[in-house]
Order: structure tokens, then C-alpha cells, then sequence
């Protein structure tokens, strides 16, 4: 695949290119003109050409990257044609493949769901359903799980959504940290070495669950199992539940285009 088009140049979309680029794709990446300053300076640094319609990216590209918002996916729709068999990679939050089959006929229409992260070849790429043309170029930006259908596609959109809660949560910590007289980079180097600690034991031991990991470190009269009696008290972890209920009942809700 040596010609990908990309609608709807985003901060997201920005952060594909780079990606792209960094990962080694060498073909032609073609932008919409929507937000043009930003497509000029991808196209400078990362050499893409910004063509002047929607409907000529589409013309010229054998693989569609869509990256508008809900609100704008109708009207893309009706600016452009694609070839039937021809690929439209989807990230656009909360819109089945139903729905993108019947604002694009013909297409080979796949949903994929990353976070900004791709810029560092760094991601967690969800994707439905399998395409192996499709994990072959954006297996490039991190981590591939593809999955089965729709409906398990929404539920990796709240995993997608929980990434961006975990920035919070860290920051929080950083803070009660610092404010207890730890320099501000001392504490985030502590809280993010902490965090890629767990990612390295949960990654080597797959055969294990994540509370059994936790409660070999968390064991009996351990300070670590004193800090895990408030928070289960408190109930801290349905607190999370709830959010992602939260979001999936609103993804699930959403009228079409919304």
C-alpha cells in the first residue's frame, strides 16, 4: 500500500503521519485541506502533499484514513466517492461499521481506535474487523488488538478513554508527592517508573492475573496492603466501573452523526 489518504486533519491524524513516518512508511500520504496551516507543516516536515478537495484525496489513494468528527461524517460523505474495495480506515468514535458502509457504499470499511501515542510508535491499536493489509500499516504505531465485532469495538473505546483518565489520576499523585516536599520531576520520574514497573511484571506473566500480581506484593501488614485497605473501603475501583458505564452508555446511546 504505497498511497494512503487522509480526511480530516486533526490533532489525532497529525499524530498518524508522524507515526507513519517514523515507522517507515516511505509512500505518498495525501491531506484534506481542513485545517491547512497544520497540513502544511506535515507536509514540510514529513513530507505529505495537501491537495485542494476531499474528493481528490480519495481519488488518488488506495487507503482512506477518516478522522473528522461525528458531526462532519455525512457531509464528508457526500463530497466524496470511493472505489468499491477500496479501504476506509475509520476513527471516528461511536460509528459502526453499518453505518459507515451505508454513508460510503462499496468500501472496505474498518474501525480502528489509537491514542496519541502513534506519534511514538507507542499506541494501542484496536481495530475491527481483521484486515491484514490494514494491521500491517498501523501495526507500525504500537501495539495491534484487534477485535471481533462493533460491540467489542465500543468497549475498547472506554479502554481508549481510560488511557486518558490515567494522566489525571498520575497527575494527582504528583502533586500530594510534591506537595510533601518531593521536587515535581522527582515525583513524576517515581510515579511513571512505578507504572512502567507494572506494565514490565503484567506483560512477562500473562498466565497471571492482575489481582494475583497485586496481591503478591500487597501481602498481609505490608504499607502497600494498609494504602489498598482505604482505597477498597472507599471503593475506589467502582468509581472507575462507573465512569466507563458512563461512557459506554453514551456510545451505545448516541443518535448517528451526533
Amino acid at each position: 500500500m504505497k498511497r494512503i489518504g487522509i480526511l480530516g486533519v486533526g490533532e489525532l491524524s497529525e499524530k498518524v503521519v508522524r507515526g507513519l513516518r517514523n515507522g517507515g512508511f516511505d509512500g505518498a500520504i495525501l491531506l484534506s485541506p481542513r485545517n491547512r496551516e497544520r497540513g502544511q507543516s506535515l507536509a514540510r516536515r514529513y513530507a505529505c502533499t495537501q491537495l485542494d478537495s476531499n474528493a481528490q484525496v480519495v481519488e488518488q489513494a488506495e487507503l482512506v484514513i477518516l478522522g473528522v468528527r461525528p458531526t462532519d461524517l455525512a457531509t464528508v460523505a457526500g463530497e466524496v466517492q470511493l472505489t468499491p474495495g477500496q479501504w476506509l480506515v475509520s476513527l471516528v468514535a461511536g460509528e459502526d461499521r453499518t453505518r459507515l458502509a451505508e454513508l460510503f457504499p462499496g468500501a472496505r470499511c474498518v474501525r480502528a481506535m489509537l491514542s496519541y501515542a502513534a506519534e511514538y510508535n507507542q499506541a494501542t491499536v484496536a481495530l475491527t474487523p481483521s484486515a491484514p493489509e490494514v494491521e500491517r500499516l498501523l501495526g507500525s504505531l504500537g501495539r495491534l488488538v484487534v477485535l471481533p465485532d462493533d460491540a467489542q469495538f465500543e468497549l475498547g473505546t472506554v479502554a481508549a478513554c481510560i488511557n486518558g483518565w490515567f494522566y489525571f489520576l498520575l497527575h494527582d499523585l504528583q502533586q500530594w508527592l510534591a506537595e510533601k516536599g518531593l521536587p515535581e520531576a522527582q515525583a513524576r520520574q517515581l510515579l511513571l517508573s512505578s507504572l512502567h514497573d507494572c506494565l514490565a511484571c503484567a506483560d512477562r506473566q500473562p498466565g497471571q492475573s492482575l489481582k494475583t500480581l497485586g496481591e503478591r506484593i500487597a501481602t498481609p501488614g505490608t504499607y502497600t496492603a494498609n494504602g489498598l485497605a482505604l482505597l477498597n473501603h472507599s471503593q475506589a475501583g467502582a468509581q472507575w466501573k462507573a465512569a466507563c458505564e458512563v461512557v459506554l452508555d453514551a456510545l451505545l446511546s448516541r443518535p448517528p452523526g451526533a
